[in-house]
């Protein structure tokens, strides 16, 4: 009947928070809230060596902490499996060459680049963490300043490099087609998106669907140990396209009015 046991439809999502430049030592930061769930992403941009297959571009590297406040599951190494499974996730949606221009980042080919380090901390897990957790990244990729770089050449032909010290003075990613993750759990004949833990529960099995801001799916995952016939995972995948859109426009309207206020707007902060 399209009605779940908080009034929501089947499509529709919880009330998210997104804050970006919460954590002061970063490049770009932002913490998102939905739910109950909570995570805190922080984006260190520092130099490094392009890859060997990859010359001419810089790279993003993935880790993923599970605080063990955040479930009792989690306590001692709980949490580790689980931050494997999302780095590896994440990896997998940003090895799409069209998800971020690594070539933005290389400074000289073959000899220096930017390496964008993304920590990912899992503060509380309310249901649909890939979701929140694609949301916090997008963020904090928006709100990452590079600075500016120079490369000097002397006459000897050895290079030397120069950092702007003006903090204005910087290089923005652009997030236009980084996409987001869609997580649709089958519960008996029906799907739902943004599922919380009681949903979860219920559910046999979810697909993860990262879908862009035009409505395309660069990646898929299956979760869970039930089956799915066919026509259910077509279904799941529209469903997807058309909720995926509506985020994606949604996040990218709040990131650009949050940037206007500038200065003036108010800081809730990390710990607020």
């Amino acid at each position: 009947e399209d009605l779940r046991v908080d009034g929501r439809g089947c499509e529709d999502y919880r009330c998210v928070e997104v804050e970006t430049d919460v954590v002061s030592n970063t490049s770009g930061s932002a913490r998102v809230k939905l739910g109950h769930t909570d995570i805190l992403v922080g984006v260190k941009a520092e130099m490094g060596t392009p890859k060997l297959e990859k010359p001419n571009e810089g790279y993003l590297e993935f880790f993923v902490d599970c605080s063990a406040n955040a479930t009792p599951e989690f306590e001692g190494r709980g949490g580790d499996e689980l931050g494997t499974e999302i780095a590896n996730t994440l990896y997998r949606i940003f090895s799409n060459k069209s998800s971020v221009d690594l070539k933005s980042l290389c400074i000289s080919p073959r000899e220096h680049c930017w390496v964008l380090y993304v920590d990912v901390l899992l503060l509380e897990c309310g249901g649909n963490l890939f979701d929140a957790i694609s949301i916090a990244v997008k963020a904090a990729l928006f709100n990452t300043r590079i600075p500016r770089v120079r490369v000097l050449e002397d006459e000897e032909g050895s290079k030397d490099i120069e950092l702007s010290d003006d903090p204005y003075d910087c290089i923005r990613l652009s997030v236009e087609n980084v996409p987001c993750i869609v997580t649709l759990c089958k519960i008996g004949y029906r799907h739902v998106v943004d599922a919380t833990l009681q949903e979860e529960a219920c559910s046999l099995a979810s697909v993860l669907v990262s879908v862009t801001s035009q409505g395309v799916v660069t990646c898929m995952r299956k979760v869970g140990k039930g089956s799915l016939d066919p026509e259910s995972i077509f279904e799941m995948m529209e469903t997807s396209k058309r909720v995926g859109k509506v985020l994606h426009t949604s996040l990218h309207s709040i990131l650009h009015k949050e940037e206007s206020l500038g200065p003036k707007r108010q800081k809730v902060g990390f710990l607020g």
